[in-house]
């Protein structure tokens, strides 16, 4: 038969060849296990540091969490970490030596610091005017102590 164009004859005779139905299984079998291993080997436990930001290193561990931006989050304080603000600034505060005059009062964009109440723990923050606190700060990295 003549061929032309895009139209060619059919040779009856040349059938593809296609694998054995036991290499077939095998090959199934081989891609699921490797990627059983694969996906336990992802989720086996990690270093501490979960990501990379603009600003810096963000961490998530047991004792630690926040941003590691020491240029933006320059200020520190240490405390116990107690609920409650003080006349609607901060949600947090931090009990210091010395009495209320000098509790530091937190807000935290970036760190759920309910995760820390009852915990002697250290912040890295941002400080900002507080119209009734004497210290206001963003904090963005804590530490248990």
């Amino acid at each position: 038969m003549k061929t032309s164009g895009f139209m060619h004859s059919i040779n009856a005779s040349e059938t593809p060849k296609l694998l054995a139905l036991p290499v077939v299984v095998a090959i199934c079998t081989l891609t699921v296990i490797l990627g059983g291993v694969g996906g336990f080997m992802m989720v086996k436990k990690t270093p501490a540091v979960t990501s990379t930001t603009q600003k810096g290193t963000s961490v998530q561990t047991n004792t630690s969490a926040g941003v590691v931006d020491k240029k933006t989050f320059k200020d520190s304080a240490e405390g116990m970490l107690k609920e409650g603000g003080l006349e609607g600034e901060g949600n947090f505060h931090l009990e210091r030596p010395g009495g209320v005059s000098q509790n530091a009062y937190l807000t935290s964009s970036t760190v759920d610091l309910s995760k820390y109440v009852g915990k002697k723990v250290k912040v890295w923050g941002q400080t900002f005017t507080g119209q009734k606190a004497g210290w206001l700060m963003d904090v963005g990295l804590v530490e248990i102590q």
